[in-house]
């Protein structure tokens, strides 16, 4: 395994622990999953530059564009849970509750 596969799989690995590890807040929750599709946009955009291949080439911009969907659509639900409940603790949500 070459250093950069090494890295890019600690760092997916790490945002991966701090999602199921370290629940309490929302935005930790967001910022792990922005850590993750962060981690395999640049794996994906290295991964298409050493294949040289035009078809592919698409692919890394397609997952930038889901990232920051992802992203906005987490941080209107952050803002709208912060207003209704008054804080950003996982623990204080109910799902039941509408």
């Amino acid at each position: 395994m070459s250093p950069v596969h090494f890295a890019f799989s600690a760092a997916f690995i790490l945002s991966l622990s701090g999602l199921a590890f370290h629940r309490s807040h929302l935005l930790s929750a967001l910022l792990c999953l922005e850590g993750m599709m962060l981690t395999l946009y640049i794996a994906i955009a290295l991964w298409t530059l050493q294949l040289d291949s035009t078809s592919s080439s698409s692919a890394p911009m397609l997952l930038l564009a889901f990232s920051a969907c992802e992203a906005s659509a987490g941080l209107a639900l952050l803002v709208a849970t912060a207003r209704t409940h008054g804080t950003d603790r996982l623990q204080s949500l109910n799902l039941l509750q509408c």
